[in-house]
């Protein structure tokens, strides 16, 4: 009599390697879970070290008050705001050379960091606590339906046009709120705009880390989540913020 293998790996486990994570898969499925856990040990360290940092600006008062009211700070504020995407050009070029990917992946971080941690400073701690658990739960339950539906096929790859032009239109929003601004109505509408596309960019990302990033990109596909994850906190934080006010 023959006996058949479990359909997930051994003993029913997914990740033991014998368990495809889509349809027609054709590398090794041990591999791929290798990597995918790689991206979110990486991941998990970035944001870790964005809470660190953030804890240390919001409860330090000196460091806000000497942003916002001096000279000097406000010139500290407008590098901390270039820095990443000044860091973002060679973070691309050697995200595949150790250890200066890291390095760099680092400095990156405690950058987004820093300028996160200024916008919390400015909210009080009932709103921050709500947008990071609204942004805990959202990333979560968004990553784990992206692995449910690409295990049954479905794939988010055409979602990559569509956001890339949601998230222009939203920059040319932002940039008319800066020199226009329209009221507590149209920030709202900003934050939610932003919530719904970097919500989709969880799910476009999840899907590329299942089925495109290459076993190489763990740079790139963790600096990805990370900035889709941080800017939905971001949008969250701004719609609960106006909601506050």
């Amino acid at each position: 009599m023959n006996i058949q293998a479990p359909p997930f790996g051994k003993n029913g486990d997914i990740e033991s390697g014998n368990g495809q994570l889509y349809p027609n898969m054709l590398e090794n499925p041990q591999l791929r879970w290798a990597f995918i856990r790689k991206v979110y040990v990486i991941l998990s360290l970035q944001l870790l070290l964005t809470v660190a940092v953030a804890a240390v600006v919001v409860t330090v008062h000196p460091i806000a008050q000497f942003i916002v009211s001096t000279t000097a700070g406000l010139a500290v504020y407008i590098v901390l705001v270039i820095l990443p995407f000044i860091l973002l050009c060679p973070l691309y070029f050697y995200q595949k050379k150790h250890p200066v990917n890291l390095l760099l992946l680092g400095l990156f971080t405690i950058s987004i960091s820093f300028t996160l941690g200024l916008a919390c400073s400015f909210r009080s701690g009932k709103v921050i606590l709500e947008a990071a658990i609204l942004t805990a739960v959202v990333a979560v339950s968004l990553t784990l339906y992206t692995f449910w539906a690409a295990k049954r096929g479905h794939d988010f790859n055409f979602l990559g046009p569509f956001l890339f032009a949601a998230v222009l239109v939203l920059m040319v929003f932002g940039f008319i709120q800066l020199l226009f601004p329209l009221g507590k109505l149209s920030v709202m509408i900003y934050g939610c705009l932003g919530a719904i596309i970097f919500s989709g960019y969880i799910i476009y990302d999840t899907d590329n880390l299942i089925k495109r990033f290459t076993y190489d990109d763990y740079i790139w596909a963790s600096v990805s989540l990370y900035l889709d994850i941080i800017n939905l906190f971001m949008s969250l934080l701004t719609i609960l913020g106006v909601a506050d006010s």
